[in-house]
């Protein structure tokens, strides 16, 4: 089967990610269906990366709610984009050393971050996760969101550790199509949500500069459950990939690396994702939103370009079932970091 031509080994116990120096556990490299590591970092201060983030999509509206702890500060951001009329908003708060930022080393577990003008809440008990966010002022108007997500029973994820080397790693727990509803108020104006949610869960110990591509898709695509997540450049030289398809919470892992194709200078032009050498994937991606963040501190700089947009094409399924995809909401982005 196309998934077999480079071996990723499957880990079926839970595992320490990091061993008693704080160094890679090599009984951690592998890929699961489910998350099974504790991620154990320690040590490495200002090489430590830690993030929860969360997106929920609909038919018409994207939110998201990200805290991370990059060891010098934590930074929390959040976004929301109306699709039609193109309103968008995103608010950042940084917390220097990421004072009052506890960050779990499981998927599951609560965190609870407060200031002054931005509150954030995410508790995760393994089946259902609640999310909270108020803001007293944003784009204009306060904000109160809250959403719940469920973990269907035997719903499947992409787990992976990357391994750049005994000493720089990661650990990426990529969840999409978890279904979600919940509300966003902005001011007076009240929107429901009933869609999907996405968790990108990440825990490691990082070179100091890095680039990447992630695109990710979650909805329902001929009455089937379809999710998608896709990565490149950044695994590359490691033999694991991030990537995989959850249809119907059964996961298919792809061992084969990606291809992005898109013009740098102009990303709003439809962007091809492929599989390098087999067929499980071929998708044109056609963005209608880009959301551009920058950062240029004293020792961090990063740059994303992020699309918010739909995936047509087709993908594989590991039992080699062919799904058409066709407008399936998503986002494909370019992230360069220097942190």
């Amino acid at each position: 089967m196309w998934d077999a031509m480079r071996a990723e080994r499957e880990l079926t116990r839970t595992t320490n990610l990091c061993d008693e120096r704080g160094r890679l556990n090599r009984s951690a490299v592998g890929w699961s269906r489910r998350p099974l590591h504790v991620c154990n970092l320690k040590g490495r201060w200002l090489r430590k990366k830690r993030w929860n983030y969360w997106a929920v999509t609909t038919e018409t509206h994207l939110f998201s709610a990200t805290v991370s702890h990059l060891d010098y500060a934590a930074v929390v951001f959040v976004y929301f984009l109306d699709f039609e009329t193109k309103w968008f908003h995103e608010q950042t708060v940084l917390a220097p050393l990421g004072a009052g930022v506890q960050m779990p080393e499981t998927v599951t577990g609560d965190i609870d971050f407060r200031s002054s003008g931005l509150a954030v809440r995410m508790n995760d008990d393994g089946r259902q996760i609640q999310l909270a966010v108020d803001s007293r002022n944003f784009g204009g108007r306060p904000l109160r969101a809250e959403f719940a997500v469920r973990r269907p029973d035997g719903h499947a994820s992409i787990n992976v550790v990357i391994p750049w080397s005994d000493d720089t790693f990661q650990f990426t727990s990529k969840q999409p199509a978890l279904p979600a509803t919940g509300v966003v108020e902005l001011g007076a104006e009240r929107i429901g949500f009933d869609g999907f949610a996405c968790l990108d869960y990440g825990r490691g110990i990082w070179p100091y500069s890095s680039t990447w591509n992630w695109a990710s898709g979650s909805g329902v695509q001929d009455g089937r459950t379809v999710g998608l997540n896709l990565g490149g450049r950044w695994t590359d030289g490691t033999d694991m990939t991030e990537n995989g398809l959850v249809v119907d919470g059964v996961a298919t892992k792809i061992s084969d690396d990606l291809v992005f194709e898109y013009d740098s200078k102009d990303f709003m032009k439809p962007w091809r994702i492929r599989t390098a050498v087999t067929d499980a994937v071929d998708l044109e991606f056609v963005p209608f939103f880009e959301r551009v963040a920058k950062t240029n501190a004293l020792i961090i700089r990063s740059e994303v370009h992020q699309m918010i947009g739909r995936f047509r094409g087709r993908v594989v399924t590991a039992e080699g079932e062919t799904l058409k995809i066709d407008g399936l909401v998503g986002w494909a982005e370019e992230h360069h970091a220097r942190w």
